[in-house]
This record gives C-alpha cells, structure tokens and sequence, in this order.
C-alpha cells in the first residue's frame, strides 16, 4: 500500500496524524505558558462565532467544497446499490449508533471518571461527528483502493446537498436526546457559515475555471490550496488544545476515553456497510468507496460546529479534534484492509 499511498497522498495527508499530534502538543505548551494570549484570540467573536477560527475553518473547507462537481448528479441512477450503502448509512444509521455509543461510555462506562456536565459536552462533540459524512479526504480513501472515482464524486455531490439540510435536525434531534439545550440560532448560522456559504463559492469557482470544460484547472488550483486546508486545519487545532491546555494536563487520559468509542464506531460503521455491500453483491470498485465515505467523517464542520454552539474550550470541541488524530491511522487500515479483501468482491 505504500507505493499507492505515496501517489495519492501528499505529505500532509500522509502523516496528518503526526502533524495533528505534534500541534496538540505545542497547544498544550502554549495553552500552559501562555494563557493570555488565547484568551484574547477568544475575545474576538460575533453572534457566538469565533472570527480567528472562522478564517482557518473557511481555508480548510473551501478547497474541498471546489471538488463538488454537481454536474456529475446526472449519474445518480448508474450504481443505486452503492448510493443506497452511503445514504443509509451516512443518514439512518452512523449518527444514531454514535450517540449512542457516547452514551454508553460517558454516562455508564466512564461514569466515574468525567464528571457529568464535561460528559454531555463530549457526547455532543461526538454526535456532531457523526452527524457529519466526509467530503474532501473520501477522494483519497477510493484513489487508494481503487475505486469508481465517477461514482465517488456522485456520493460526495448527493451528500453535500443532504447536509444542507439534514445537518442541523438531525444534530439537534440527537443533542436532545441527550439533553443537550441546543440554539437553534448558531446551529443554523453554523451550517450557512460552514457549508452552504462554502459549497456555493466552491461552486463559483468550479464554474470559473471550467469555463472551457478544462477540468485540468481545477485539478490544478486545488492541489495549489490543499496544503492551505490542512494548514488552516493544524492552526485550528493549536487553539483548541491551547484553550483545552489545563484540562488535559490535570486529566491527561481524557483523549484515550474519547478515542475508545470513537475507534468502536469507525471500524463497526465500516464492517456493517462492507459486508451489506458484500451480500448484495455490489462491485467492489463501487463497495469500498461506499464504506470508506460511511466510516469517514467531515471532521471540519464537526470542528467548526463545536465551536460554535460550545466554545473553544468546551468538551466537545476537544471530542471533535480527536476525532481528527483518529481519522487517518483508521482509514489507512481499513483501506489496507479493502484492498486485501479485493478478491472476495468478484
């Protein structure tokens, strides 16, 4: 798998796990040292919005959003089998067995080891990750084993246009579940703010430089601003841990306990729509990909959206961005894994 990871994986994507380690590292320093500073970044909000983290999420969001080819809609109906793995998944089944996992292990596994208010936070954080399919690091994830890339731009352009619009209910649903008072207000302002507002210009965009049909400008602008996305996404995650600095560092295992049900959920996502996709008989140039977009997660807007209705030193923004030092160490076995079990796919 090296050989295929090193062409479809820049350095960033490669070893984003250590990137993301090494910042959550020098924001705990920083967060411990020098405190003043992060509580002035956190001054400077609207409406419950943090300006500072809104540009960094912005640049991270933005040049995925530019690989949404709504155009490729027109396919929709080519692979149903497939599409129908990710909708349900994505949308029936994935949030639901987030909660509740998080439930389970906060408010009965971990019980005595988060109090009360801190476990709800980090409930929400989770919920919120599950609440959200990946968009941008699925294109990846099928390149590495292969996959139907027509039919992955598909899932992406369907899934983008149901967050639009589930997003919010769903999340909400599920913080109420748990008792979660949610502001419906900043829920909604976050999914303008971090998905409609960037799916729109990522299409102004594609429709600017595929002006002539020339697909290779696009190719060309987003592999100039990707290593801006996972800089603006490494920036994010200095200041979350900055502001989480003494939490952690009275409670140092919190990242392991929020690890342990976001681990359960990922390989347990992949393995239900991996084998629905197995006994239907789904190719596996389409069944990879429908289990890899499942199991992924959007863990930007997860991010961004933690911020939002809890602030930057909340728990569950802290849950969100564990999220993200799981994801790829994850997704890179459960490709290793697809790629392996290719043959029983015939």
């Amino acid at each position: 798998m090296t050989q295929e990871s090193s062409s479809a994986m820049g350095v960033f994507e490669r070893y984003l796990s250590v990137w993301v380690g090494l910042c959550i590292v020098a924001g705990v320093i920083l967060g411990a040292t020098l405190p003043g500073i992060f509580e002035a970044i956190a001054a400077i909000e609207y409406a419950s919005v943090n300006l500072v983290v809104a540009v960094f999420i912005w640049v991270m969001i933005y040049p995925m959003m530019v690989n949404v080819d709504f155009a490729s809609l027109k396919d929709v109906g080519k692979k149903p089998k497939g599409l129908c793995i990710t909708l349900v998944v994505n949308w029936l089944i994935k949030p639901f067995t987030m909660a509740a996992l998080g439930i389970f292990f906060f408010e009965y596994v971990f019980a005595g080891l988060v109090d009360p208010q801190t476990a709800k936070e980090y409930i929400a954080g989770m919920i919120l990750l599950g609440v959200a399919p990946c968009t941008a690091m699925v294109f990846v994830w099928s390149q590495l084993v292969r996959g139907d890339a027509n039919y992955t731009l598909v899932q992406v352009s369907i899934n983008d246009i149901i967050m639009v619009f589930a997003f919010a209910p769903i999340a909400a649903l599920l913080l109420g579940v748990t008792d979660i008072v949610v502001p419906w207000e900043t829920l909604l302002l976050s999914v303008v703010l971090y998905v409609v507002i960037p799916l729109a210009a990522g299409y102004a965009t594609r429709k600017v430089l595929d002006g002539a049909g020339n697909h290779q400008r696009i190719s060309a602008f987003t592999g100039k601003v990707k290593p801006f996305s996972v800089m603006g996404l490494l920036a994010t995650v200095v200041l979350l841990f900055g502001f989480q600095a003494q939490t952690i560092l009275d409670k140092p295992m919190v990242i392991a306990l929020i690890a342990i049900p976001l681990l359960i959920q990922s390989y347990g996502i992949f393995f239900v729509a991996y084998g629905w996709a197995y006994l239907w008989r789904v190719p596996f140039s389409t069944a990879a990909p429908a289990a890899l977009i499942g199991t992924s997660n959007f863990f930007e807007l997860a991010v961004a959206v933690a911020i939002s209705l809890f602030g930057l030193s909340s728990g569950a923004a802290l849950a969100t961005v564990v999220g993200v030092l799981v994801e790829v160490p994850v997704m890179l076995s459960l490709v290793a894994l697809a790629n392996r079990t290719r043959q029983q796919f015939a």
